[in-house]
């Protein structure tokens, strides 16, 4: 049959298969499906791809070159946090508001409430002493679990009661997604769509914990010299993140909050790469969280982990780069005791329980001179119901959707630049920090010839370290120089049988293709997409990669089958993004690009909304800022852009 075949001119082979029917694509989808690169090799290639570019452990000769290194990147880590956002918002004074008063034994408890940005408001608690005289110490309490109960936790309850009961005043902030913020619309993977907005996601959970250091720094009774800051989790990354880049903080106990990003790739647990303020877009160009640790010195220190932790960051694994590879920067200013390390082993897990806190007490009576904290005492009556601490937010309270949408919608970009001038392609490669690919080597890994139709199997493995993999197909008796189309669908090429077939029957030779973060190495249930978090925060883009990619093998089939200029059909959101991008930034590569379940607008992504989960490349800062679908498609000029049917 295929001898017979060979020898069948093409018009009479194309007529011979049938109609782009459901039925007859079906017997695409095996090939397509076949498995080009074994599904774990994509996930170890990012690891290995973002290990080159993590930041190695700072290495001063001197005290006065770190201090110096470390203002600098102070400035410019604060600079990336506040992209975008209101100078007048960043600077303006803390905003509180007394709401009640609760007695305790030895202590009382203020009911607080703050403005974060206009519109979107927090609550806090203000334990202090009974008898409140003087300057005293004041500790930032934060957390990041405790979703439900929030700042009612029953340890960090525990903790303020004992820090006020000795004489220190103990603010306890609510952390957004928590307790009285407990709102789906304040989920953390809603913090991306800020970026794609123009704004900062990250300079909003900043703005949030900074508020109350605003608030200590200005109390009466606060000792500028004794400002303390700890917590658990999220609440020990907002303690090395605020606490590095405000120098009012004089000392600091992050507790499992942490690890070097090197350690979040090599140790391949999920939980460790955290939520997406903990890998801030462009933060970690040039640095890591070992920087942000040596820029505490030579403030004190104390870095509290778990031995057995069941959720992140375990005391063995992170040591090495966060406390040994600090220790010779605090050796230069002579302070080798200020950074100390504790690790717990009753119960280990992921906790800050009392042989934690003992040893925060024991740090902070030592530091801020203090009398000596050796117990809680009688400490468990004291601890309150949530409902109690309940302290009351307006009922239009603003939520981080509602903020990233009100930042969409007040998006007015200037007219776009008359056709043939560059100015608008330059800013997209910025944006998306396009850089150029090559395939290092296009490697055939299966061929097929059955039922009238040709298939081989290729991996392109690129020059910078991350692959991707496609299936060619074409009638056989198809020539070599046949029109040439890629296909790109965002649920992978195993689900592109259709207009494969469709292109087939017309007489095209096509390429169904998954670039680098789309395929069965990447759904949702496997989470491989949590490192592409980590892939932003050190200045890459994986929009940028994908549209690199797309430019690099649309160039080598074109080249392979003679022609000057490629079709190029998507399904779904992504790949419509990828393909717009790619055919804006090399115009004149695409012939046509034709859309299926497009968007008709990057405004879909707020309105839906998208989900992190679901398409991290989506959320490149300043995207939705600086261009949209049509500006796109006029940018990818001469290709006809059609978009076919369109997502509601």
């Amino acid at each position: 049959m295929l001898r017979s075949l060979l020898s069948v001119p093409l018009l009479l082979v194309v007529a011979s298969i049938p109609t782009a029917a459901q039925g007859e694509a079906e017997r695409l989808r095996e090939p397509l499906a076949e498995e080009v690169i074994a599904p774990s090799v994509p996930v170890f290639e990012l690891r290995d791809y973002l290990l080159k570019r993590i930041a190695a452990p700072p290495a001063p000769h001197s005290a006065a070159e770190w201090s110096a290194e470390a203002s600098r990147i102070r400035a410019r880590a604060l600079a990336t946090l506040f992209h975008g956002w209101p100078k007048e918002w960043v600077e303006s004074a803390p905003k509180f508001e007394e709401l009640g008063v609760l007695s305790g034994n030895g202590y009382r408890i203020r009911k607080l409430r703050f403005e974060i940005v206009p519109g979107f408001y927090s609550t806090a608690l203000l334990y202090e002493p009974e008898n409140l005289r003087g300057k005293v110490p004041a500790i930032l309490n934060v957390n990041g679990h405790e979703r439900v109960v929030g700042k009612a936790a029953e340890y960090k309850q525990k903790r303020c009661i004992t820090f006020a009961r000795n004489g220190a005043l103990a603010l306890s902030l609510e952390w957004l997604a928590c307790g009285e913020l407990r709102r789906d619309e304040n989920g953390h993977f809603y913090s991306p769509l800020l970026d794609l907005a123009g704004v900062h996601g990250t300079g909003l959970f900043y703005l949030a914990m900074r508020r109350g250091l605003d608030y200590l720094y200005e109390h009466p009774n606060t000792d500028r010299a004794r400002i303390g800051m700890t917590g658990l989790s999220g609440g020990g990354w907002q303690t090395i993140t605020l606490s590095s880049l405000d120098e009012r903080i004089r000392a600091a106990v992050p507790v499992a909050g942490f690890s070097s990003l090197a350690t979040r790739v090599e140790v391949n647990r999920f939980g460790d790469v955290g939520d997406p303020e903990q890998a801030a877009t462009d933060e970690f160009e040039g640095i890591d969280f070992t920087h942000l640790t040596a820029m505490m010195a030579p403030r004190p220190v104390l870095l509290a982990y778990n031995a057995e932790d069941d959720c992140c960051f375990r005391g063995p694994a992170v040591r090495n780069l966060v406390f040994d590879a600090i220790r010779p920067v605090y050796a230069l200013y002579g302070k080798e005791t200020s950074l100390d390390w504790h690790e717990n082993s009753d119960p280990g897990t992921h906790n800050y329980q009392l042989d934690n806190r003992l040893a925060a007490y024991r740090f902070f009576s030592r530091v801020f001179n203090m009398p000596p904290i050796e117990s809680e005492g009688s400490i468990g009556p004291e601890v309150r119901s949530y409902d109690e601490l309940v302290v009351g937010l307006p009922k239009d309270n603003l939520s981080i959707l509602d903020l990233a949408r009100k930042f969409a919608g007040d998006v007015r970009r200037a007219p776009q630049a008359p056709a043939g001038t560059d100015a608008e392609r330059i800013r997209l490669r910025q944006i998306v920090r396009y850089r150029p690919a090559a395939i290092a080597r296009a490697w055939t890994v299966g061929i097929t010839k059955n039922k009238g139709i040709e298939t081989r199997a290729h991996l392109f493995a690129m020059q910078g370290g991350l692959s991707a993999t496609g299936v060619w197909l074409k009638a056989i008796n198809a020539s070599p120089g046949a029109p040439v189309t890629i296909v790109l669908d965002d649920r992978g090429r195993a689900a592109a049988a259709e207009p494969v077939w469709d292109r087939i029957t017309r007489g095209d030779q096509v390429l169904a293709l998954d670039l680098a973060f789309f395929g069965p190495s990447w759904s949702r249930d496997k989470e491989a997409w949590e490192y592409e978090q980590i892939l932003y925060g050190t200045g890459d883009r994986p929009l940028g990669i994908e549209a690199a990619q797309l430019v690099a093998i649309a160039r080598w089939m074109a080249q392979r089958a003679g022609v000057r200029e490629v079709r190029l059909e998507t399904s779904g959101i992504r790949t419509q993004i990828v393909g717009l991008v790619a055919a804006a930034l090399e115009p004149g590569l695409f012939s046509h690009i034709d859309v299926r379940n497009g968007m008709r607008s990057i405004e879909y992504v707020f309105r839906k909304p998208v989900e992190y989960a679901d398409g991290p490349d989506l959320f490149c800062l300043d995207l939705y800022k600086e261009t949209d679908i049509e500006r796109l498609a006029a940018l990818a000029a001469p290709a006809a852009v059609r978009t076919l049917s369109h997502v509601e």
